[in-house]
């Protein structure tokens, strides 16, 4: 049974794109779910920040249909830009500025009303108050990402696409960033992310597409995908702990500070 448009935030239907004689997308479909977070799966050069382009209205597909909110990507760009926020591999704030500076500023372009309101509101939500009058250039990595991510929600965007948002991240930074994108779907956003790392999609996707050789081959729950092989045998082994475990339970963090919280001795 195929979906309203009232629940579905986008919809794509036999999408095609190509550069030259080499093609890129191949007929792709794909729906997104309102308020849900999918993650776009594929290997480097699989066509997924191409895929993200087109949705954004920032590149043309060579045929096929994309609705992004209701609206069509091709004949009502506008309606789309004013319904989305795109984030990018890297994040797009200016070191110069301090963390409030640059949300208000992106509010003004925006023309969000109270800018200043709105970016007191966004600073709370992704744990950035104590930081909020530092430059950016004295931020870590996760909280230049949060402050990208709160950036992108001023105006409250239905749908945001998040391309590779954990690329270049160390582990603590990229559970800062997972926990922020979970707020986001639990609050109603719609979220299309792409990432290569398969934990990223296991931990946060409500479902799960990979985009292989120009075609979307499976769209599905992570239930759904396990259940596409045999079924698992039954071993007892002895569990070590990963060493991003070992790495967090030592370091330990503190989202909204930024202190370390280990154990450890301070050196005298």
């Amino acid at each position: 049974m195929t979906a309203t448009l009232d629940e579905v935030a986008i919809r794509v239907t036999a999408l095609h794109k190509s550069y030259a004689e080499h093609a890129v997308l191949s007929g792709v479909d794909l729906e997104v779910a309102r308020g849900s977070i999918v993650a776009l799966l594929g290997s480097n050069g699989a066509g997924k920040t191409t895929l993200v382009r087109i949705l954004s209205t920032l590149l043309s597909a060579d045929r096929g249909t994309a609705i992004v909110n209701g609206f069509d990507v091709s004949s009502q760009p506008a309606q789309v830009r004013g319904s989305i926020s795109l984030t990018g591999q890297f994040a797009a704030v200016d070191e110069i500025l301090t963390g409030r500076e640059n949300l208000v500023m992106i509010g003004r372009l925006r023309r969000v009303p109270e800018p200043r309101r709105s970016a007191g509101e966004l600073l709370a939500r992704f744990g950035l108050i104590e930081a909020a009058d530092r430059r950016v250039s004295t931020y870590s990595g996760g909280m230049r990402r949060r402050l990208d991510l709160a950036m992108s929600l001023l105006g409250d965007p239905p749908v945001v696409f998040l391309d590779e948002p954990s690329t270049g991240l160390d582990p603590e930074a990229r559970l800062e960033v997972w926990q922020s994108v979970r707020d986001l779907a639990h609050r109603g956003t719609t979220v299309l992310l792409t990432t290569q790392y398969l934990d990223e999609a296991e931990h946060l996707a409500d479902r799960i597409a990979i985009l292989h050789q120009g075609r979307i081959i499976v769209s599905d729950t992570l239930a759904g995908l396990r259940r596409l092989l045999p079924a698992a045998t039954v071993e007892y082994v002895e569990r070590q702990p990963s060493l991003e475990e070992i790495f967090l339970a030592l370091v330990g963090h503190d989202r909204d500070t930024g202190q370390k919280t280990g154990n450890r001795e301070e050196t005298r």
